[in-house]
């Protein structure tokens, strides 16, 4: 099965309830990404998305993309302007439980060709076992979608330690997809809070979880990354160096490279020479397909992508098939 691990649902309809719930934060929010992303490109995507909604929230119009592109299954996650990170307490798990309940009666409709990640309330540190259970016991999905950050909550947070155990124990997939940049306005015009903005929330994130030790501690996590995580596999010698000659960077337990080895991810990348790299530097059985289906910035024929890419045969098959069935088969299941 020819496996697409970064692929999309918009729900318009509970988004529609969270302006109802909650209109001033949504208002606030928009002011955000304005800032974050400036007029011209918000206007943009706005065109981008409006025309993909078919393809974003219709079972068949999904089946008939992915039957061109020769995809066989997908994990769909939300569009992460979905993750609602300055939600309180209350609108957030809200949130969660719905989002899980949308994805799961989602993918139902094609079993055997679509497979659901849910989410989590990030910025909400002690309700995210809960709703990691939901989504995965509760809902039969694969696993959960998060941000690089929510709030005040990094990767490294101790808060964070508890939701890094039960997705060890369940064996589930922890796909991390960054929605927005911190850096604001610095990435506010030629669309540089995505083309910048995005490679370099990734690199920051999995900095976080590498330099923190969570891999030490939690050696049965499965971390996806999309967009071939970013700038950091192919600076990561940089790290390494600190890891070196910094006593402040030394909080793992081995090099900084080492952890490439333990996390997963997607071929988002753009060009056949950091796709090389990163089998390279993760090695052959930690990259999977990816397209970010359906959205613009993403990967129009992800199959040729690979194919083309003039890796050995047995590595495109890995990166094609078996390296996404091997995660989803060995988690637990409800």
């Amino acid at each position: 099965m020819t496996t697409d691990v970064h692929a999309h649902l918009l729900l318009p309809a509970m988004h529609a309830e969270v302006e109802r719930r909650a209109p001033e934060l949504v208002a606030e929010a928009a002011e955000l990404e304005k800032r974050r992303n400036g007029i011209e490109s918000l206007q943009a995507s706005g065109a981008m998305v409006g025309a993909r909604i078919p393809k974003l929230t219709d079972v068949r119009a999904r089946l008939a993309a992915m039957d061109e592109q020769g995809v066989d299954r997908q994990w769909v996650s939300v569009s992460p302007n979905h993750f609602y990170p300055w939600a309180p307490e209350g609108l957030a798990v809200w949130v969660a439980m719905e989002t899980n309940r949308l994805v799961a009666e989602h993918v139902a409709q094609a079993p055997d060709r679509l497979i659901g990640l849910g989410v989590v309330p990030l910025q909400h540190p002690s309700r995210i076992v809960e709703y990691l259970d939901d989504a995965v016991l509760g809902r039969g999905l694969a696993g959960v979608e998060i941000s690089s950050f929510a709030g005040d909550v990094e990767l490294s947070d101790e808060r964070l330690e508890p939701f890094w155990a039960r997705a060890a124990e369940l064996g589930c997939i922890v796909f991390l997809h960054p929605f927005g940049c911190s850096l604001d306005e610095r990435l506010d015009r030629f669309y540089l809070s995505n083309t910048v903005g995005q490679p370099t929330e990734n690199a920051v994130a999995l900095s976080h979880l590498i330099f923190a030790g969570v891999l030490d501690r939690h050696p049965g996590l499965k971390v996806v990354a999309a967009h071939g995580g970013g700038y950091l596999p192919t600076v990561i010698g940089r790290s390494d160096r600190a890891w070196d000659v910094r006593p402040e960077a030394r909080r793992c337990e081995h090099r900084p490279s080492t952890y490439l080895r333990k996390l997963w991810f997607d071929t988002v990348v753009h060009d056949e020479r950091t796709l090389w790299a990163l089998v390279e530097v993760a090695g052959a059985d930690r990259v999977v397909l990816g397209s970010d289906f359906p959205f613009d910035m993403g990967l129009d024929d992800p199959v040729a992508f690979v194919r083309d890419a003039g890796l050995e045969a047995a590595v495109t098959e890995a990166i094609l098939t078996g390296n996404a069935e091997a995660l989803v088969d060995t988690r637990v299941k409800a």
